[in-house]
């Protein structure tokens, strides 16, 4: 078997299968909407296919949450919590991003061509960049203001570019959230809050969890749920 190749996954689309000679075990991930199956040096295609099958569901769940990315062009139409970005053509000869009142506006030289894969990869990282910062700053004083209001204590907060999950909540009470919430509005970027806030109580989803989260939400834990469910986890 040649070192990569694409198979048709049905409802997957498209899987990219790459043999890793390194690798210990057959390895499924999700990047840019795509799923990606890793084989082992002494393992078979076979065994990868069959691994996919019993992985079909949360394949197709990771999916849901990271489809593949829209391309960067003039044309990019994208609001996040607190900048919205304009992507403009200049006279300058480099690539640059400026953050000013409320937007992004991102120059690119004449003529780019945003078609190439290294002008996504660089547009990406100029987006991600200015998301960070603006989730570094809101998000921990967000997080502060609804931990005091309902008399919750966690003992820290970080913010990683997370695809799988929108944050989580170790049992030290570590609250970990993705970058991608700064791409929900506002009152669901506090049901994500919330949710981790109130797993420094109760760690699982059983009947009490939903309880506390009814409590702090209004009443509205489910409903904005089920509201959270059709967004995407998409980096932009």
């Amino acid at each position: 078997m040649i070192p990569e190749r694409t198979v048709d996954g049905g409802d997957l689309g498209p899987i990219i299968l790459r043999r890793n000679s390194r690798a210990e075990r057959y390895s499924l991930r999700v990047r840019d909407g795509q799923v990606i199956g890793t084989i082992p040096r002494q393992g078979s295609e076979r065994e990868l296919l069959a691994f996919v099958d019993r992985q079909r569901q949360r394949l197709l769940q990771m999916l849901h949450l990271s489809p593949k990315r829209l391309p960067w062009n003039e044309s990019t139409d994208v609001q996040t919590y607190t900048f919205r970005v304009h992507v403009f053509q200049t006279s300058r000869s480099n690539f640059y991003a400026n953050l000013r009142d409320g937007v992004l506006h991102i120059a690119c030289p004449e003529k780019t061509d945003f078609e190439q894969e290294k002008v996504q990869q660089l547009l990406q990282t100029l987006f991600e960049k200015a998301l960070r910062h603006e989730a570094k700053r809101t998000l921990p004083p967000r997080l502060q203001m609804l931990a005091a209001h309902h008399s919750f204590h966690y003992t820290c907060m970080t913010i990683r570019n997370t695809q799988s999950r929108w944050g989580s909540c170790s049992s030290q009470k570590r609250i970990s959230l993705s970058l991608s919430l700064m791409l929900l509005p506002e009152h669901l970027i506090d049901y994500i809050l919330l949710h981790e806030l109130c797993h420094t109580v109760e760690m699982n989803h059983g009947e009490r969890f939903w309880q506390l989260m009814d409590k702090v939400t209004g009443n509205r834990a489910q409903a904005l749920r089920r509201e959270l469910k059709k967004y995407r986890m998409t980096g932009r």
